[in-house]
């Protein structure tokens, strides 16, 4: 899509969906027109492409051994306890320096506080206090759980049994969760704690300005947004309420607020975490996965959350999870970190043509960092990149409009953001929506044909094209040119949810005060080896360590 085809998300809602369809019928001809030039060849000699296809090539991908080791990770232990991330939490509980209790009451003194929040916080999630009590008995028994004490956030599409889960919608009422998510039962099982519920756009694809709870602002600069869906628990994460939270990613709203909020997170591979209990965007594009401070600790979430929980349709092969597994728990030995004999993929196009100089510096620097540490550099792209990015609008959009197809007759009480979405998902045909579902085994197959041809582990791009939106006007600036920010915050990162590839965002740096990140993408099921490239890049530099205040 160009740059003029999106909404003013500032706009007031529209009545009814047929106010909105001409438009949408307008910002969609040319996505399709573009598709209907380029049929796929037809049956019996077309390309094996059903929808199937592409999961079944993910499961047919080896968990290849990681070329890169997991460095060692030195937890902090001279900073206040609302700064510790999970290990060092994990490292602090087990010296006896501080406990479940007290790191509670001093995360509830900064959530309780508006000034802190920014809007981030829905809900407290009941029950932490006995769940803290219970955690410090077992450290001090000896029966603490992998994530015995930690206290993570929940984005307001993931259910907690309990709590307040309303999608961020008009349209959902005063819901409660019967039962808890799956991600958030494996949590509660390995000992964290559930104590926030954090804001989310619309269903995790409207507007900034979210019609029922107002926008989160961003700790980096409270007149910008956090960006991505995942607002919320990217707003508590920079603010330091919580140093874990849980978010979802359909076009890229783990690693948008990461890159923009100075945060770690994984977009896992499709079908390593379960979806159970989490409210659809985009099911063939749904993603769920970890937000932290930190690789290591991303790391530690993720061993916990992958694996097939029997439920989930798309889920992971249970091999092949607990392969994913076993790399996650490795630790590294204390030494200096090698990057020799790893090759790393960057991109000549796409990737790097809207973006902003200080991103791209940004980058060029991490990309230098993993040089000097003994990484070979080799160019490479992503096969007819423009076209995917097309088909993730019309496979969104269309699934989306599916998803919601039974609730129409409230059309008036959704946000603009998401209104504009549901319109443009009712335009595509059957057969629009199934040539970009078809595409992707293909495209997957050419992208890995392309990491293979290259010899590379990791593809490392730019993160997000700019720094954080402006909530006065919903856009971005790059080189001094503002652009509306839905052309800008997707276009690094909506591929991949496409491709299923796992992709980590880390802080690479600063532009003009403000956090820009770099993405690492892998083959399937390689969420392990980008996680250590994340790992041994915050081993050497201490970006990931700045806060907002300072």
């Amino acid at each position: 899509m160009t740059t003029t085809d999106y909404p003013d998300l500032t706009a007031a809602a529209a009545r009814t969906v047929d106010d909105l369809l001409p438009q949408a019928r307008a910002d969609m001809e040319p996505l399709l027109e573009s598709g209907r030039r380029a049929p796929l060849p037809s049956v019996p000699d077309g390309p094996p492409c059903e929808p199937a296809h592409s999961a079944a090539f993910l499961a047919a991908n080896p968990v290849a051994a990681s070329p890169i080791d997991a460095p060692a990770y030195t937890a902090r232990v001279d900073v206040p306890v609302h700064e510790l991330g999970v290990v060092d939490l994990l490292t602090a509980y087990r010296s006896g320096t501080t406990t479940p209790t007290g790191v509670l009451a001093a995360l509830r003194a900064r959530w309780s506080d508006p000034a802190m929040s920014g809007g981030a916080v829905l809900a407290v999630v009941e029950g932490a206090d006995d769940a803290a009590a219970d955690s410090e008995r077992r450290w001090s028994d000896g029966t603490a759980r992998p994530l015995e004490g930690i206290f993570f956030a929940v984005k307001d599409i993931i259910d907690v049994a309990g709590a307040p889960v309303t999608a961020g919608s008009r349209t959902t009422g005063d819901r409660i969760a019967v039962t808890d998510a799956t991600v958030v039962a494996r949590l509660r099982a390995a000992g964290a704690i559930p104590v926030l519920m954090t804001a989310t756009t619309e269903f995790a694809c409207g507007a900034p300005h979210n019609a029922r709870y107002g926008a989160v602002t961003n700790p980096w600069d409270r007149s910008r947004w956090t960006g991505g869906s995942s607002t919320g628990s990217a707003g508590a994460l920079a603010a330091r309420l919580v140093p874990l939270a849980l978010g979802t990613d359909t076009g890229g709203s783990i690693r948008v607020p990461s890159a923009l909020c100075n945060l770690t997170g994984i977009k896992p591979t499709y079908g390593l975490v379960p979806r159970t209990g989490v409210a659809s965007l985009s099911w063939t594009l749904d993603h769920i996965g970890p937000m932290a401070r930190s690789a290591a600790d991303l790391r530690a979430a993720l061993e916990v959350l992958a694996g097939s929980d029997g439920y989930d349709p798309a889920a992971v092969p249970d091999a092949t999870g607990q392969q994913v597994r076993d790399g996650l728990a490795a630790t590294g030995a204390l030494g200096p970190v090698s990057l020799t004999g790893v090759r790393l993929g960057v991109p000549t196009t796409w990737f790097t043509e809207l973006c902003d100089a200080g991103v791209l510096a940004a980058w060029e620097t991490v990309v230098d960092t993993f040089r000097e540490l003994g990484a070979e550099i080799v160019p490479v792209d992503i096969p007819e990149a423009h076209r995917l990015h097309d088909d993730v609008t019309i496979v969104m959009t269309c699934e989306l409009a599916s998803n919601q197809e039974g609730s129409l007759e409230k059309f008036a009480l959704y946000d603009i953001g998401t209104q504009v979405r549901i319109a443009r998902g009712l335009v595509p045909s059957a057969v629009d929506y199934l040539r970009s579902v078809r595409r992707r085994t293909l495209a997957q197959q050419e992208t890995v044909r392309a990491f293979d041809a290259a010899g590379i582990d990791v593809l490392v791009t730019p993160g997000i094209g700019a720094t954080a939106a402006r909530l006065s006007d919903v856009t971005m600036e790059i080189d001094g040119v503002r652009y509306p920010m839905q052309s800008i915050v997707g276009r690094n990162t909506g591929l991949f949810d496409y491709l299923g590839l796992p992709a980590v965002m880390a802080p690479a740096g600063f532009s003009e005060g403000m956090p820009v990140g770099v993405q690492l993408v892998g083959r399937p099921w390689a969420d392990d080896t980008c996680l250590r490239l994340a790992q041994v890049l915050q081993s050497v530099t201490d970006v990931h360590d700045h806060r907002a205040d300072g």
